[in-house]
């Protein structure tokens, strides 16, 4: 079951079918059943400070619940993700039979802007693979990671999990397990293929420990999986380094692999599924970003703009 301190007026019963629905129907992973558990919470005790039965929960007493929420700082955005996540909830009360009639079927959420991710520039890449160590073994494996994450497009999960039996480098390919346990062939540079090869090499003389002997990426000094908060602390250390000042994070390459790849010309549905979208509509956010570059570029080289300026 999710970590829940409280169920206050709903059963533990209830709690933990609707979490194992969501990890094996939905096939959510554990960091989403992590967000949703914690945001359950927030609307558990307040239906226990309010003596409030799941069951007879009303529109208002959702909406009272939001305003809360906003009083105390939430976020437009946090705020729809978590009024997103009591959907679910009451929907799947819905499918139990647990609840006759949906609460949340007029529940509204705050509009909030298209928030674009961060991108970098080829040269702002080049900047930071530059600033890394090649002399150790954690400086080729991390320059290999970050080549991987902009060459291929993956989740930060998906590069933690990478197997070595999933390597097809003669092919150009790499096997990745995505989002709810689907695997894809992504795409890999000779570039990139070059990187793994001389990791792999330097990997062969680490003292690996048992269960992770497949695992690509591993830590030096523990012989274990690379963990994703290793990940974010030495990606932003070397982007300091690079004197690069936007906030970056893994996911980042993410963003620019595929911003780059549109730039480039590639069809947007290759795109989605190199990046191993479900939707479309998910992949579309780098139209716009593409957009802001080209607006950026017609303001600098249009003549109509050039005469204004001179």
């Amino acid at each position: 079951m999710a970590h829940i301190a409280n169920c206050g007026t709903i059963s533990t019963d209830i709690v933990r079918r609707y979490f194992q629905y969501l990890r094996l129907e939905r096939s959510y992973s554990q960091n989403t059943l992590d967000a949703y558990s914690r945001d359950l919470q927030k609307l558990f005790n307040y239906y226990t400070d309010k003596s409030i039965n799941f069951r007879n929960v009303t529109l208002n007493d959702l909406d009272l619940f939001a305003g809360q929420l906003r009083e105390n700082g939430i976020s437009a955005r946090s705020l729809a993700r978590i009024l997103s996540g009591i959907r679910s909830f009451y929907r799947f009360l819905v499918i139990e039979k647990e609840i006759q009639q949906d609460p949340t079927e007029l529940l509204e959420s705050p509009k909030i802007g298209l928030q674009l991710p961060n991108v970098l520039s080829v040269e702002e890449i080049d900047d930071i693979l530059s600033v890394i160590d090649l002399s150790k073994p954690e400086g080729i494996r991390d320059h290999c990671i970050i080549e991987i994450l902009y060459s291929c497009g993956l989740r930060i999960s998906e590069l933690t999990e990478l197997l070595i039996s999933n390597l097809f480098l003669e092919e150009g390919f790499i096997r990745v397990l995505g989002k709810g346990k689907k695997e894809r062939l992504v795409p890999i540079s000779s570039r990139a293929t070059q990187e793994l090869r001389t990791w792999l090499d330097v990997r062969k003389h680490l003292d690996i420990k048992k269960g992770f002997e497949d695992h690509v990426f591993v830590s030096r000094t523990r012989g274990k999986a690379l963990s994703r908060i290793s990940l974010f602390i030495f990606i932003q250390q070397y982007a300091t380094q690079a004197g690069i000042n936007k906030v970056i994070s893994p996911h980042t390459f993410r963003h620019s692999f595929a911003t780059h790849l549109l730039k480039g010309g590639a069809n947007l549905r290759a795109i989605q599924d190199m990046l191993g979208h479900e939707s479309l509509s998910t992949t579309e956010i780098y139209m716009n970003i593409d957009n802001t570059h080209l607006r950026e570029q017609m303001i600098l080289c249009h003549p109509r703009n050039k005469s204004q300026k001179e």
